[in-house]
């Protein structure tokens, strides 16, 4: 990957040997639209114009690439992604002496600044929001609409095991751990590993892909390989994965159906079934548990009961003396 920039592509090839190939994919498309925006070397960039791109980005202004957020801009969570990119570069220059510091604030100070200094507004907020999860029904119609045992095998993971689309193409035959109902996860997000346990239903969908479709002749040892074209045997890639996602989805009928709702939903499901948050952490592979409490909200069973328990023994306590009256209510 070069963008032509020296500094530029020597920072892409210190972030390749720490990152996935994927990951330097979108941090040398960031970096081309941040300096698309600012029009400007990497060593005369400024504060002024890191806060000119958040401008020209949140407003849709000049050198916007990739629309997230309809034509008023891109989402505040790209803007944020792209943000956190551009000081990673900054910071890797600075740490090798090519720019005296990192143009990209912290944040903007508060009134409050004189009594707690290192106190500051984010530059962009980004709004929590709930992520979408599919309907059983939807799920069933997904399903239905897949053409191949591999896109079953592949989506059940997703929607049985709360694997991530990297994890998936991840997968090598080897982390098959059939007899224990089990996959080895070797790269997680964050380099983490992991093992965690899937329902018989994914083994028996990729058992009939691995009979049935699969290259004898593949290229490589991951499970999920391209079947037709000239491709054949290779390993599946991520667009590859989206596209039969979307395909499967039009087919369907269904609004939405990304790799990451079929993530969230298993998730989901698995806490409204009970399981401890501790352990759908170890199942999502996530560092903090902060992370697993969305999963919380989104199974409203959790929410309506805690609240059904604790209105019970406030009744219990406030009312148990004041019974109410229904006679008194009456005019």
């Amino acid at each position: 990957m070069r963008l032509g920039v020296p500094v530029l592509d020597g920072y892409l090839e210190f972030a390749a040997s720490r990152c996935r190939p994927n990951t330097v994919l979108a941090i040398a498309y960031d970096l081309k639209v941040f300096f698309a925006v600012v029009g400007t070397a990497p060593a005369e960039v400024t504060a002024a114009d890191v806060l000119g791109f958040v401008t020209a980005q949140c407003n849709g202004g000049s050198g916007r690439l990739q629309l997230a957020g309809g034509e008023g801009g891109v989402s505040a969570r790209t803007v944020r992604r792209r943000l956190s990119i551009v000081s990673g570069l900054f910071a890797y220059l600075h740490a090798r002496g090519d720019v005296p510091a990192n143009p990209v604030p912290r944040g903007l100070p508060t009134r409050r600044e004189r009594l707690r200094p290192r106190q500051t507004v984010p530059l962009v907020r980004v709004p929590r929001t709930l992520p979408r999860i599919l309907a059983p029904g939807e799920v069933d119609a997904l399903l239905a609409a897949l053409r191949t045992r591999r896109d079953r095998a592949m989506v059940t993971a997703m929607v049985l095991g709360g694997l991530r689309r990297c994890e998936v193409l991840g997968l090598r035959l080897e982390d098959l751990q059939v007899a224990q109902r089990r996959l080895f996860i070797a790269a997680g997000k964050g380099g983490r590993q992991r093992i965690v346990p899937i329902s018989a239903r994914f083994f028996t969908a990729v058992a009939g892909y691995l009979d049935l479709e699969r290259p004898l002749n593949a290229h490589t040892d991951g499970v999920f390989v391209v079947l037709k074209g000239a491709r054949r045997g290779q390993p599946l890639s991520a667009y590859g994965v989206d596209e039969i996602l979307d395909g499967a989805r039009r087919r369907a009928g269904l609004a939405h159906a990304s790799c990451h709702e079929l993530r969230h939903t298993c998730l989901t499901r698995l806490r409204e079934a009970g399981m401890a948050l501790e352990a759908v952490q170890a199942q999502a592979g996530h560092a903090s548990i902060e992370s697993t409490r969305i999963y919380l909200h989104l199974a409203d069973d959790w929410l309506a009961g805690q609240y059904r328990r604790a209105a019970e023994a406030i009744d219990a306590q406030v009312f148990a003396d004041h019974p109410v009256s229904n006679a008194g209510s009456r005019r």
